[in-house]
């Protein structure tokens, strides 16, 4: 390996022309110093000293993203000599430059210490990261500008170790980027990843990419919109941009295509707003736009600040994109609004907040798949609008929900429906571009479905239904430790009134629970031992007093009334019913997991008696809300006809759908009915069961 020296005083001049020499960029060149001894006899893999990458992560913000401030950049020298650096703690960063570099790199830091799967290890790490940029943003543009030093210097790696950055790039940091609005490093880190992901295949397809530079079409275009500019005697600049490797991957496939709508936009700069909307006018008249696809991002800009003016027109049976802007415009559109960043002045910005968010949610809640929820978010915009006009950015196919979710939490968790126009839509409706929507509200939270969660693309939507599910569960699943806790202590012979002895508190400290209401939701789950449990109870609140032999074979038993989908699970082994008898629920923190008693599924699952409740549902007290279906095989419509004309009156009939063939006098039917309750319906089942025709219900939850 051939060893390169690092010049340090070159570097200094390079950096000193960014931030200067004062008092205020003191901070940066004592971590210069200081990073500089700490990795000083540390080798890149590339023969590089290792110092190198952490001064390019700088250089990197300072040249490319325009970060000036001394604090960001110190911590992007630091950002890896904990990780490092044995003697380098977080403690001793805050001592030399305080708590904001030091929450900075404490953010860029990886998980040490782990054992487990590497896999896991690996989720453990990500969150990490995003938990860091959750409380600081910084964190995630080290992260970003790193990971770029990184792509740009990989080729030194082996090959697996190549292909794993680059995927891990394709899935988190290069749409982050597009999130951010850093598009810029976004084009840079897909061109990177994916020429090292396909490497064959990006070659080819670098070679057509070349060759489309020198398209004497376009070029033709570019010359034709520069001279009429010219003519009108505006000051603006015409160029074409060929999209990269970046414009040809397919997100959601995970795959490089061969041809794309637009594989090249044409630039036109202008010297101020006016000249934009001039050059617009130019545009119309040689190469009028396809209708409904001009954009004022000028008026109303995107959420990351970026301004201009986009219009589409159909040239020779080719769509081309023209996006016109100031010079000042287009800086912006590469660096997004972090340029902006001066300590805290971006704190009011809804913008930042919620990227915020977005990082928190990823960081924290293990529920929302974050490797989706980037893909989902860093994918091709929407743009949809208030009936006030505010633009509301998303990505595509996001739903109503996502919608609401995004102009406010509140205003999400009373959606049930909104008007497009004068049509109403439901909540699952798929948004399209341009959409003015009007959100229809009701006063108290919706319980919502679970099957909408999987139809949301933003981590808003998805994080807030997932505790909006959470809560719904845990309520339940209080109750229901409450109860097998009272039939419990039955079973033993102990009162019910000593668990309210001053005496339990020591045994919620025993379990390590904090509270009654967590004790409770710890026992419904399953995760607090009944046997430990009352051995404690007895042998600390109730010593020296006879109590009852150790039940053996039955289950305790819990009397709901609720069907929520989010509360149990029908196993499909089995598909046990409410109406039915001896169904088993086993408890688990996703809720019951429910069987028929006689499920040879459940004979093979190793389960103690206090690992499951028998379940029975209050009948009228359990309310069904969704339209139910019952499929009647080879009976007549006369037979038919009579037998629903003395159907029970809680049976309302909403239609009836022949599922035969031809003209014959016997088929199947489909009947889509009503019912209140369980009482109801149980009333229906039965009343078809006497019929004697032979049908097929399953409940609809």
């Amino acid at each position: 390996m051939q060893y390169v020296k690092f010049d340090l005083d070159a570097y200094r001049q390079t950096m000193e022309a960014f931030i200067g020499n004062g008092p205020d960029s003191q901070v940066f060149w004592k971590a210069l110093d200081f990073a500089f001894e700490a990795h000083g006899n540390q080798w890149r893999r590339s023969g590089d000293p290792y110092i190198m990458h952490p001064c390019s992560v700088a250089r990197i913000l300072a040249e490319e993203l325009d970060i000036r401030n001394p604090e960001i950049l110190a911590a992007a020298l630091l950002h890896d000599t904990v990780e490092d650096v044995e003697e380098v703690t977080d403690e001793v960063i805050r001592q030399r430059f305080g708590p904001n570099v030091e929450a900075i790199v404490e953010g860029c830091t990886k998980v040490t210490h782990y054992t487990g799967d590497r896999q896991t290890f690996k989720k453990l790490v990500h969150r990490k990261i995003f938990s860091g940029a959750a409380a600081k943003l910084e964190v995630m543009i080290v992260k970003l500008a790193d990971r770029l030093h990184n792509l740009r210097t990989l080729s030194s790696m082996p090959k697996h170790k190549r292909q794993k950055i680059a995927d891990e790039t394709l899935d988190i940091y290069a749409p982050l980027a597009t999130i951010l609005g850093l598009f810029a490093i976004k084009r840079e880190l897909y061109n990177l990843a994916l020429a090292y992901k396909f490497p064959r295949q990006g070659s080819r397809l670098q070679m057509h990419i070349n060759s489309l530079r020198n398209d004497p079409e376009v070029l033709k275009i570019v010359d034709n919109v520069q001279q009429a500019i010219d003519r009108e005697g505006l000051d603006g600049k015409v160029t074409l941009r060929t999209k990269g490797l970046w414009g040809y991957y397919d997100v959601r496939n995970r795959i490089l295509i061969k041809e794309i709508e637009s594989p090249q936009e044409i630039l036109i700069l202008m010297n101020n707003r006016s000249g934009c909307y001039q050059a617009l006018g130019v545009l119309n008249e040689i190469y009028p736009p396809i209708p409904r696809t001009i954009r004022d991002f000028i008026a109303s800009p995107k959420p990351s600040g970026y301004q201009g003016l986009h219009a589409r027109p159909n040239i020779n049976g080719r769509k081309y994109l023209f996006k016109i802007r100031t010079e000042e415009m287009a800086r912006r559109a590469q660096r997004g609004m972090v340029r902006d960043w001066a300590g805290d002045s971006r704190t009011t910005s809804r913008f930042f907040k919620e990227i915020q968010e977005m990082f928190d949610i990823l960081g924290s809640d293990d529920s929302v798949s974050y490797r989706d929820m980037i893909a989902a978010s860093g994918r091709k915009e929407i743009y949809t609008y208030t009936p006030q006009g505010d633009l509301i950015c998303l990505p595509v196919n996001s739903i109503l929900l996502d919608f609401a979710f995004r102009v406010h939490t509140a205003i999400g968790h009373t959606c049930i429906g909104g008007l497009i126009g004068k049509q109403k839509v439901g909540l699952d409706h798929q948004l399209r571009d341009g959409n003015v929507i009007k959100v229809i509200r009701q006063e108290a939270p919706v319980n919502f479905d679970p099957s909408l969660q999987a139809l949301c693309q933003t981590p808003k939507a998805r994080s807030e239904l997932s505790k909006a599910f959470r809560l719904r569960r845990e309520a339940v699943t209080r109750q229901i430790g409450a109860s097998v806790l009272a039939q419990e202590l039955r079973r033993y012979g102990l009162p019910r009134e000593v668990v309210e002895k001053a005496g339990m508190v020591d045994i919620l400290a025993y379990f390590n629970i904090e509270s009654m209401e967590d004790f409770y939701l710890q026992l419904g789950e399953g995760r607090v031992r009944l046997r430990e449990l009352i051995y404690e109870i007895r042998n600390g609140l109730y010593v020296g007093k006879p109590t009852l032999f150790q039940p053996t074979g039955v289950f305790n038993r819990v009397d709901l009334t609720t069907l929520d989908p989010v509360v149990m699970k029908s196993s499909a082994c089995c598909k046990p019913g409410p109406l039915d008898k001896g169904v088993i629920g086993l408890l688990s923190e996703r809720g019951l997991s429910l069987h028929r008693k006689d499920c040879t599924q459940l004979q093979k699952i190793n389960f103690q008696r206090e690992d499951a409740v028998e379940v029975r549902w209050k009948l009228k007290s359990t309310r069904i809300e969704k339209n139910q279906r019952i499929i009647v095989m080879q009976a007549s419509r006369n037979r038919l006809l009579m037998l629903l004309s003395v159907a029970p009156e809680e049976m309302k009939v909403i239609d009836i759908v022949y599922l035969g063939k031809g003209a014959a006098l016997i088929g199947d039917w489909e009947i889509n009915f009503q019912v209140t309750n369980l009482y109801g319906l149980k009333k229906v089942d039965r009343h078809f069961s006497r019929s004697g025709l032979r049908y097929e219900f399953e409940l609809e939850l």
